[in-house]
């Protein structure tokens, strides 16, 4: 008996399992997109794939794919049209998984707004953030009421997309998610309606994805780290109450309405089988893009997304 309470006294001092330290550059300041990601990190789903994940939000939003691609984080959040950009202009990065499977851009006007459909924006100010895959965006959604960009007068609004749509100085954005500025509106009383750009032209794709450098892939244990994203997401939607209880738990400024009601109309939208790749579906936004003249080429999709294989 003393020779067992020994050994069970030595195992107890034995330190535990090494953790690989794995840090994952998000795209923006937490919010809960990145719920899945969360829920893994609160529930130990990561530690117990032998990962040491830290969570880091950006100084600027769009370093995260850079650094990643330096070498100077292990994954990035990213969005799947600006993969395509990026991959076109030679950078080292392929997606690994994804978080969110449907688009959350959308074109927002106010509900009291005579704009009823795309073709009612003849002549009005449309107000935008980011320059970039937005032209193709809107030209395809004009297109397809017979418009064009000449029809139309794009104003740089910056992130003030709300502010600027709720005072009257534009007559519409392109470039809010659903899940956000619509309920940012109803709560300041200015009630919004949506336009969804896959359902007027746009091929549906990925909003936000994970990658991770391409010369990396056989040296980081990334298929532990997706099955483990995949836990979180199946505990989320499986315990939604519980879920949001954990989130807040760790970010305490974020238990208000607005993250309370974007919880909400995320959770229908978060990837269940994060490590699968719709091929077809990425080849076809990659045309898509190039069509339009965002993109010169079109890569090899391998060299830029991937469906991990499965380790034990």
């Amino acid at each position: 008996m003393r020779a067992a309470g020994f050994v069970f006294a030595f195992l107890l001092a034995l330190p535990a399992a090494a953790q690989q330290r794995f840090e994952v550059l998000l795209d923006w300041f937490v919010n809960p997109d990145h719920a899945p990601l969360v829920v893994a990190l609160e529930k130990g789903y990561f530690r117990e794939a032998g990962l040491d994940v830290v969570l880091t939000a950006p100084g600027d939003p769009n370093d995260p794919p850079k650094l990643v691609a330096a070498g100077k984080a292990e994954i990035a959040v990213s969005y799947q049209p600006q993969l395509h950009i990026q991959a076109a202009q030679g950078l080292p990065l392929t997606r690994i998984g994804t978080l969110v499977a449907t688009p959350l851009n959308c074109l927002m006007v106010l509900d009291a707004s005579p704009i009823r459909s795309i073709a009612d924006l003849k002549g009005k100010t449309v107000g935008f953030a980011l320059a970039g895959t937005e032209d193709a965006t809107m030209t395809a959604m004009l297109a397809r009421h017979g418009l064009t960009m000449a029809d139309v007068r794009m104003i740089n609004v910056g992130f003030g997309l709300t502010p600027a749509l709720a005072s009257g100085r534009v007559d519409a954005v392109i470039g809010a998610y659903r899940n956000f500025e619509l309920n940012q509106l109803d709560l300041i009383g200015k009630k919004g309606r949506a336009f969804y750009i896959e359902e007027e032209g746009v091929p549906p794709y990925d909003e936000l994805i994970l990658v991770a450098q391409r010369g990396r892939l056989g040296t980081l244990p990334l298929r532990p780290f997706v099955d483990a994203v995949e836990r979180g997401a199946q505990y989320l939607v499986n315990h939604p109450d519980a879920s949001w209880k954990l989130f807040v738990a760790r970010y305490k400024e974020l238990d208000d309405e607005l993250n309370r009601r974007a919880w909400r109309d995320t959770l229908p939208r978060f990837a269940l089988r994060p490590a699968a790749l719709d091929r077809a579906r990425y080849q076809r936004f990659a045309e898509f893009l190039r069509e339009r003249g965002v993109t010169r080429t079109v890569p090899p999709l391998d060299e830029y997304a991937i469906e991990l294989p499965w380790r034990r």
